[in-house]
C-alpha cells in the first residue's frame, strides 16, 4: 500500500529525512514556506560531528560529497578575554572530528540529491487537522490543501505541526544573539581579523560575549551575546540599524577595540536572535500518523548540536520507516524512543555550554569546558 509521507519544512532535518527515504526507494513530499532555495541566506558555518551529523550523511550516501565542502582550517578555536589577551589558541590539525561547512552548501547538497519536484516551495502552512486513522489535512495560506498518511513536522522553533502532539511552547532563555558581518576582513579590518584567527573565536565576560567565525573568502561572521530581558531586545529592534549597533557596542565599554570593531564596523544591518528553548525533558504521547524532527521536536540553545541533531533525526526516522514499511506506528515509536533520550541529553548540554560562555566565571569557565571536552575525546 502506497502511503503519502508529507514533510513540512526544507531545513536540514526535513531534507535529510526525504533523502534517506529516497535512498530506500520511498517517496515523500516536502512543503516549504520559503519561495525558493535562494529566498534568504542560510546562516554561517556548521561543525558537522563525526559521531552524529556525519553518520547521518553516510546514511544518506552523501558523505563523500560532504567532504568536498569542508572549510579547511575551520576547526581552529581561540579564546580571548575582553582586553584581547589570548587565553587559548587551538589550531586545526585535521583531527578534531568536527569539520566546518557552510550551512547553505550543505542544504544545497541535500536538495540536489532529491528527485525533481520533491520540494514544493512557497507552501506556507496555515493549519493542520486530524482526519482520523492517522491521516491529516493541511491547509496553506494560499488556500491550497493537501493530505498526509504520515505527517512530519520539520518546521522549526515555531512549528505549526507540534501542537498536534504537545502543548509545549518555546520560552526565552534570557540571552540574545546579535548577528553582524565583516567582509574582506584581512584587508579592511586587519586588527579584528588577527584577533579572530582562523576558525572559531570566543571573547567573553560574565553575561556578555563576542563570538565570531572566519568563513571562506575573508568573511568574519559575528554573534554578540548578551543576557538581557526581552524589553531590551524590543528597544534595540526598534532602533535604526546604526543606532542599534551603537547601543549594542555600548554594552562592551572597556573591551579591546579589535573586539568591539566586530560590532561597530558591522557591514550588514544587525539581526537580533533572542534564544528560545523547549523544556529539556520534552516528550509526547504517541499520536497516530504524526511526529517531529529537529527544532520542532527539541529546540534548545545553540551549542553546536542543533544541525547535527536535526540530521540524525531525519536519518533515523527515514531508516525506521524503511525497516517497518507496513507498520508506520512501529517506525515512529522506535524513532521517538531513541530521539527523546538523545535530545534530552543534548538539551542539558546546551545549557552547560551557554553557562560556560556567559556565566559568572567567564571566560575561565569556557577554558575548563574545552579542557574537559578534550580529555573526554
Amino acid at each position: 500500500m502506497t502511503r503519502t509521507i508529507v514533510i513540512v519544512g526544507a531545513g536540514l532535518g526535513g531534507l535529510m529525512l526525504a533523502r534517506v527515504l529516497h535512498v530506500h526507494g520511498i517517496a515523500s513530499i516536502v512543503y516549504e514556506a520559503e519561495a525558493s532555495p535562494t529566498a534568504r541566506t542560510q546562516g554561517g558555518m556548521l561543525d558537522i560531528h563525526d559521531d552524529s551529523g556525519q553518520i547521518a550523511l553516510k546514511a544518506a550516501r552523501l558523505h563523500d560529497a560532504f567532504v568536498q565542502l569542508i572549510h579547511s582550517g575551520g576547526q581552529a578555536s581561540r579564546v580571548l578575554d575582553k582586553a584581547g589577551a589570548v587565553l587559548l589558541d587551538q589550531p586545526d590539525d585535521g583531527t578534531g572530528g568536527r569539520p566546518e561547512v557552510r550551512r547553505g552548501e550543505l542544504r544545497r547538497l541535500l536538495l540536489e540529491a532529491l528527485p525533481a519536484g520533491t520540494v514544493q516551495w512557497g507552501r506556507k502552512l496555515a493549519s493542520v487537522a486530524a482526519l482520523g486513522d492517522g491521516r491529516h489535512a493541511l491547509t496553506f495560506i494560499d488556500g491550497s490543501t493537501a493530505s498526509a498518511d504520515l505527517l512530519v513536522g520539520a518546521d522549526g522553533a515555531w512549528s505549526k505541526v507540534r501542537p498536534l502532539l504537545s502543548q509545549a511552547k518555546p520560552e526565552y532563555v534570557g540571552t540574545t544573539f546579535i548577528e553582524t558581518y565583516l567582509s574582506d576582513a584581512d584587508v579592511r579590518h586587519p586588527a579584528s581579523a588577527e584577533a579572530v584567527g582562523g576558525g572559531a573565536f570566543f571573547a567573553m565576560a560574565p553575561g556578555q560575549g563576542i563570538f565570531a567565525h572566519r568563513e571562506p573568502d575573508g568573511v568574519l561572521h559575528t554573534y554578540v551575546a548578551l543576557r538581557k530581558p526581552m524589553a531590551w531586545v524590543s528597544e534595540i529592534e526598534a532602533a535604526e540599524p546604526a543606532a542599534a549597533l551603537r547601543l549594542v557596542a555600548s554594552e562592551f565599554e572597556g573591551w579591546a577595540p579589535a573586539l568591539t570593531a566586530l560590532i561597530t564596523d558591522g557591514e550588514t544591518d544587525p539581526v537580533l536572535r533572542p534564544i528560545h528553548a523547549l523544556p529539556p525533558d520534552g516528550r509526547w504521547t504517541r499520536i497516530s500518523g504524526v511526529t517531529l524532527v529537529g527544532d520542532a521536536a527539541h529546540l534548545m540553545a545553540p551549542a553546536g548540536d542543533g544541525a547535527n541533531l536535526a540530521m540524525v533525526d531525519g536519518a533515523e526516522l527515514g531508516e525506521a520507516i524503511a525497516a517497518h514499511p507496513d507498520d508506520l506506528e512501529a517506525a515512529l515509536s522506535a524513532y521517538e524512543a531513541t530521539m527523546f533520550t538523545r535530545s534530552a541529553a543534548a538539551a542539558i548540554g546546551s545549557v552547560e555550554v551557554l553557562e560556560a560562555c556567559l556565566g559568572e566565571d567567564a571566560p575561565h569557565s569556557l577554558l575548563r569546558f574545552f579542557a574537559q571536552a578534550r580529555h573526554t575525546d
